[in-house]
């Protein structure tokens, strides 16, 4: 399984106010511009439980890979709770010549598309090579996919396991318990259905996505966000 599970380029042609949906999947960003020391700079960032706001000067450009749950030790050299709410420079974790070697080979990509092709595979080579890293249960990519449907008590008695080895599990592969991971998965879902939809019914989103009622849907938004689900939506177009 390859360590990457997704990448996204941006270009920040203005300065302005980014907001940031919190993702499960621990992520590397590489960062190119002007106002950055030598031109660009590479960071592992864990999962963070809450909507990130920051000013980015115009001119950046920046690449984001999500990494897949249960691959952040053998890919970063980490384990994922220590990454949690951290953004740790890729030096750290890796050798300095290895991430000095990788950020020349960014340093002359053609394009995003070369930038996201050469990050891809040096997250890949390292993850071969280190074969001291622990290996994931083989029970979490069930859990993950069960406790979208499923509360954290169904979910452990389907899988035949205590409660707490399905902490242990998801504690161990993402640096979050269950009731988080199950919090932030509603929360994006609900996000995307209100981006995509030609006219919001938070009502409708809200029972789509998982919720008890608007009601808990907004209470989650003002938790994970610090705002009304209307006002996080401007924020987003905006950003």
């Amino acid at each position: 399984m390859r360590p990457i599970l997704a990448m996204t380029a941006r270009h920040f042609r203005h300065d302005m106010q980014r907001v940031a949906v919190p993702h499960v999947e621990a992520q590397l960003v590489v960062r190119f511009g002007p106002t950055i020391p030598g031109g660009l700079d590479i960071h592992a960032m864990g999962v963070r439980p809450t909507v990130q706001r920051k000013f980015i000067r115009g001119g950046q450009h920046a690449v984001l890979a999500r990494l897949q749950p249960g691959t952040y030790e053998r890919a970063l050299g980490i384990s994922a709770s220590e990454l949690t709410g951290r953004m740790v420079p890729l030096e750290d974790l890796w050798t300095r010549a290895t991430v000095q070697a990788l950020q020349e080979q960014l340093a002359s990509a053609a394009d995003a598309n070369a930038a996201c092709g050469l990050l891809d595979a040096a997250v890949s080579t390292y993850a071969a090579r280190n074969s001291a890293a622990r290996a994931a249960s083989p029970l979490l990519h069930v859990a993950l996919e069960q406790l979208q449907v499923s509360g954290v008590t169904q979910t452990a008695r389907t899988l035949g396991i205590s409660e707490r080895q399905l902490r242990r599990i998801l504690h161990d592969a993402l640096g979050i318990g269950p009731k988080t991971f199950s919090r932030l998965m509603r929360f994006e879902h609900a996000v995307r259905a209100a981006q995509s939809a030609r006219e919001v019914n938070w009502s409708n989103i809200a029972v789509d996505a998982g919720y008890y009622d608007q009601a808990h849907l907004i209470a989650d938004f003002h938790a994970i966000a610090g705002n009304t689900p209307r006002m996080l939506m401007t924020e987003l177009m905006q950003s």
